[in-house]
């Protein structure tokens, strides 16, 4: 632990260098590399099962890995038990001690390091300002609210200056206005304290609105590192695609290749434009992805070269946002965003026909065969 003023905080470098956790015969994580740079936010995104939290549970030293290292601030901490890592950890309950107040709580990881008691308490004082709770000290946890818990659990995990904060679905247990609200203090916090951060969560909008980057797993193993933008906008698979956000996908094939673009036939016969993705050849069997709020519908969609006229099936007003459905073939039927504006887009004709479209540049290739036909 650092010593100087109280809460001398700076994040570290971190490295996962290709560690992998058997369970028995189960592999919960498989050769994940990974390297968080000094003061970054990273979010381990994935469904249940895809190695996020074992992997998280392997840095913070509450699991051993099977084989790999974990390099944190240049020095290798693998065989290290977690008291001798100073990783700071917010779990999901905040397990937080009921019997104890908001200051004892805090204190809590000073007294097992045996600092004097003047440290002590100017570090609690310090580490409450910053989580905006400054004279809750003698609050017991049963006294607070889900969003103040939260608070107490991250200045415990932050008041003895660790090089690492890991945060295991640290808004799981908070209301959907409260999650959306501490995401946003938690967003605040890493800005002001330049820690290096781990999150791990499932939801993939709070994983895009938080992070620095973004990690997406899948049995065990990273499918994909970057930018919440670039995971969003160009995924590298169907699976990335498919988990973050939602999407539209058309089954066909590659009927021509042009230099920035590529015709595609789909198996219901539709006839569509879309760019060129790396290693297309004609007759390649392929999946377009569009996002629903990349399309455009009414007569919005009048002046988009992919363009195709099918029968409303479904509208849902969503206060801000109109979902609807267009079916335009046997086979194929898009989810649509829209923003509700007055004068909206929306204009079904009296038997429910109505245009769609989009612009080839929001579309996205996936060769089926990497993860067989659909």
């Amino acid at each position: 632990m650092t010593g100087g003023p109280p809460l001398g905080l700076q994040g570290e470098n971190v490295q996962l260098r290709q560690l992998t956790k058997y369970f028995g015969d189960v592999c919960a994580v498989a050769d994940v590399s990974l390297e968080i740079r000094p003061g970054e936010l990273i979010t381990l995104l994935g469904p249940s099962g895809s190695g996020k939290t074992t992997t998280l549970m392997i840095v913070a030293g509450f699991t051993e890995p099977t084989s790999g290292e974990i390099w944190i601030g240049g020095r290798n901490v693998t065989e290290l038990p977690p008291h001798r890592r100073d990783v700071g950890v917010v779990f999901q309950n905040f397990a937080l001690f009921p019997h104890m107040t908001v200051s004892e709580n805090v204190a809590f990881p000073l007294r097992m390091r045996r600092l004097p008691e003047a440290q002590i308490v100017s570090r609690v004082e310090a580490a409450l300002a910053l989580v905006q709770l400054p004279g809750f000290g003698r609050r017991l946890p049963t006294q607070l609210s889900g969003g103040q818990q939260q608070r107490v659990a991250v200045a415990r995990a932050i008041v003895f200056d660790p090089p690492l904060l890991l945060l295991d679905e640290p808004f799981g247990a908070l209301d959907k206005k409260l999650r959306e609200s501490m995401q946003l203090e938690l967003k605040a916090l890493h800005a002001r304290l330049g820690l290096t951060m781990i999150h791990v969560t499932h939801d993939q909008s709070e994983a895009l609105a938080l992070s620095d980057r973004v990690a997406v797993m899948n049995h065990g193993r990273i499918e994909q590192v970057g930018t919440p933008k670039v995971i969003y906008e160009k995924p590298v698979n169907r699976f990335v695609a498919d988990f973050v956000g939602e999407s539209n996908f058309l089954v066909g094939a590659v009927q021509a290749v042009d230099v920035d673009t590529c015709s595609l036939v789909m198996e219901s016969g539709l006839e569509c434009v879309a760019p060129v993705p790396p290693g297309v050849a004609v007759g390649m069997p392929v999946e377009l992805m569009v996002r629903p709020e990349r399309m455009a519908v009414g007569s919005d969609a009048v002046r988009m070269r992919n363009r195709f006229e099918g029968r409303l099936t479904d509208l849902v007003y969503a206060g801000e946002l109109i979902r609807c459905r267009v079916r335009v073939s046997t086979k194929d039927e898009f989810a649509i965003t829209v923003q509700n504006r007055r004068g909206g887009p929306i204009e079904a004709e009296g038997d429910g026909r109505v245009l769609v479209g989009w612009d080839p540049a929001d579309g996205v290739i996936f060769a089926r065969a990497e993860h067989g036909k659909a």
